[in-house]
């Protein structure tokens, strides 16, 4: 049950705000959390309020203090550049007057920003706004990349831990829970053949040659706002910035924006990898990342669209044969349509994995 707004505005009261909230209502179409637009007494669109979801992050503390330190070291960056008009660029969180970076009622977690004014976001992908998210979700990175190893923790444990995913896949296997496994024998075939190439940026870090780094982990082209004028102003959704590999970022956009075809396309004939969503996209993150990537990173950027994209293969596939039990689906055997697509959109970037490989060597 929703609350009332008189149950809203007695929250936001637990916030160190500057002026009076007068009306809210929902905003927004996120998935995850609940987010609300808060109106002043001034008639103002000045501040969003967040349910923060908790079952998906369990220790408020640290994603809040993750999201603090991160915005705090962006802000001293764009200061330190002179940058003006810094409000816009970059996330202001309020604190709660308990001194928290959130409020507990009792039942849920809650938080305040400052809306930022004067900006939009957008949902459609083309290789103009490709270019435009590489250059914003690299910046991102550069900004942060001198944050120390041990600054931020991992809001979601194994996220894009590989390794993880395909023990969960291999006890699903095991178990059989929905008893649909003769139904995939063909498809768990293909991810097993893949399993070990898939696991390299694991190997490569155990092994002292790929580093952490802070990652976005959610780089769609709508977690980025611009202003008026279509310029990027600052990237937002901060909940999955966390310490993990550079593949996981370029991967996932490769993965969500380059697709011809959509997630759970059941025409498998649409789905194909857009290389000049990949080249617009890289051109664009090379231009602002370029500074502290390695050359292992450089070059292994093409294998992270595929290592994202396989991922979510395995994620799927091993959902439909626990019998559903994690992704919301809206018709049946809906993971494993999501599956097939999934696998179809790798098969795709093998294809053009050489392409995308020698689009590369200009960078190394």
């Amino acid at each position: 049950m929703q609350p009332t707004k008189e149950a809203y505005l007695q929250i936001l009261d637990k916030f160190e705000l500057s002026e009076q909230p007068a009306d809210i209502m929902p905003f927004g179409n996120g998935h995850i959390n609940d987010t609300l637009k808060v109106t002043t007494d001034k008639g103002e669109d000045k501040y969003i309020l967040q349910r923060i979801n908790h079952r998906i992050f369990t220790d408020v503390e640290m994603l809040q203090n993750n999201i603090h330190r991160v915005t705090s070291h962006i802000r001293k960056k764009l200061e330190a550049l002179g940058e003006q008009d810094i409000d816009r660029k970059v996330l202001t969180f309020l604190p709660a007057k308990n001194g928290k970076w959130y409020y507990f009622d009792g039942e849920n977690y809650w938080r305040v920003s400052l809306m930022i004014p004067r900006s939009q976001s957008f949902e459609e992908i083309n290789v103009a706004f490709s270019y435009e998210a590489g250059k914003a979700f690299g910046n991102f990175q550069s900004m942060l990349s001198d944050l120390p190893e041990g600054a931020l923790g991992e809001t979601i444990p194994n996220f894009h831990n590989m390794e993880f995913r395909l023990q969960q896949f291999h006890d699903a296997v095991k178990a059989n829970p929905a008893g649909r496994l003769d139904e995939v024998q063909d498809l768990v075939e293909e991810i097993e053949k893949r399993a070990k190439a898939m696991c390299m940026q694991e190997i490569l870090y155990r092994d002292g040659k790929l580093k952490k780094r802070t990652n976005h982990c959610d780089t769609k082209v709508n977690n980025i706002l611009f202003d008026e004028n279509g310029k990027v102003l600052c990237v937002i959704d901060l909940d999955t910035v966390m310490p993990g590999f550079v593949l996981s970022d370029i991967g996932d956009f490769i993965r969500t924006a380059a697709n011809t075809g959509a997630e759970d396309d059941e025409n498998l004939d649409n789905v194909n990898v857009n290389v000049e969503i990949f080249k617009a996209y890289t051109q664009g993150y090379m231009e602002t990342a370029n500074s502290f990537l390695t050359p292992l990173e450089i070059s292994m950027l093409p294998y992270g669209g595929r290592l994202l994209t396989y991922m979510q293969t395995v994620r799927f596939l091993t959902d439909y044969i626990n019998g559903d039990t994690y992704y919301k689906i809206h018709k049946p055997k809906h993971n494993l349509i999501r599956t097939k697509a999934q696998f179809k959109l790798l098969q795709s970037l093998e294809a053009h994995a050489a392409e995308m490989a020698e689009f590369m060597e200009v960078y190394l």
